[in-house]
C-alpha cells in the first residue's frame, strides 16, 4: 500500500507529467488520426471500460468487485472487432490489428490518448496496465495474485512491464526471464494451455507486484518510477526504428 507521501508526490507527477505530455503529443495527433482513417474504416479514438481498482477485500476470483472507468487510445484494429468473439485479449500476430494499429502498438503511441485519463484522475503515468473487468476474473482465477497488482494502485499509462517486455507481455529472447520462461509458461503443462496468453500475464505480474512493493518507501518508488519514465521514451524511440 503506498504511503500518503508517495501518494501526494505520485499524483503531483501525474498531473505535471499529464500536462507537459499533452502539450508535446498535441500536434502528433491529427498526422496519426489521418493516418488510421486513410487505413481502415472505423473511428479515430478507440473507448473502452477498464478496471482501476478492487471494490472488494475478497481474495476469491469469482467475488472480485472493481472500480471502473473509460480508457482512451487510439484505435489500432478493424472497427467492430469483436464482434463475433465477444471480449478477448489481443494476440501476437492478431489478424484483427491494422497495419497502422500495429505500428501504433510497436511504437506505443497508440496510448497517448491516455494522458488525458492520467490528467483526471483515471490513471496514474506509472504502474499496471489496467485490464478489462469482463476479463480481470479469468485471469485471476489462472494467475494466482493476479488482482492483487490492482490493490490500492493507480493502473499506469507505462510500467516496469512495459519497458522491459513485449507489448503483450511476451519474454524477450535477450531477457533474464527468458532461461526461467518454462517456471512461468504454462506451468502445469496443460496440452489445452499451452501458448495461452497468460502465460504473458504471467511475466508481466513479476513486474508488476515488484512495482506496488517500490510504492512502500519514498526512496524505493522515486528509483522505481524514474527508471520507467526514463526507459518509456527509449523503448518507443527503439521500437519506431524497427
Amino acid at each position: 500500500m503506498p504511503t500518503l507521501s508517495v501518494s501526494v508526490t505520485k499524483r503531483v507527477l501525474d498531473v505535471v507529467g499529464a500536462t507537459v505530455g499533452l502539450c508535446a503529443a498535441l500536434p502528433l495527433f491529427p498526422f496519426i488520426a489521418l493516418a488510421i482513417r486513410l487505413d481502415s474504416r472505423g473511428p479515430i479514438f478507440f473507448a473502452q471500460r477498464r478496471a482501476n481498482g478492487l471494490l472488494s477485500d475478497s481474495h476469491d476470483a469469482k467475488a472480485l468487485r472493481c472500480r471502473t472507468f473509460t480508457l482512451y487510445k487510439f484505435r489500432t484494429m478493424i472497427a467492430d472487432a469483436e464482434r463475433a468473439t465477444g471480449a478477448v485479449l489481443a494476440a501476437k500476430g492478431d489478424p484483427r490489428v491494422t497495419r497502422v494499429g500495429r505500428f501504433l502498438r510497436q511504437s506505443r503511441l497508440d496510448e497517448l490518448p491516455q494522458l488525458w485519463n492520467v490528467l483526471i484522475g483515471d490513471m496514474s503515468l506509472v504502474g499496471p496496465r489496467p485490464e478489462r473487468p469482463e476479463l480481470l476474473e479469468n485471469l485471476a482465477a489462472a494467475i494466482p495474485f493476479f488482482e492483487e497488482r490492482l490493490r490500492d494502485v493507480k493502473p499506469g499509462l507505462t510500467g516496469p512491464a512495459q519497458v522491459h517486455l513485449r507489448y503483450t507481455g511476451a519474454i524477450p529472447e535477450e531477457h533474464a526471464l527468458w532461461t526461467l520462461r518454462h517456471t512461468l509458461q504454462n506451468p502445469f503443462k496443460l496440452e489445452l494451455a499451452e501458448g495461452a496468453l497468460a502465460d504473458d500475464m504471467r511475466a508481466k505480474l513479476l513486474y508488476d507486484l515488484a512495482y506496488c512493493a517500490s510504492l512502500e518507501s519514498m526512496s524505493s518508488y522515486v528509483r522505481m518510477e524514474l527508471m520507467v519514465l526514463l526507459k518509456t521514451p527509449i523503448v518507443m524511440l527503439k521500437k519506431l526504428g524497427e
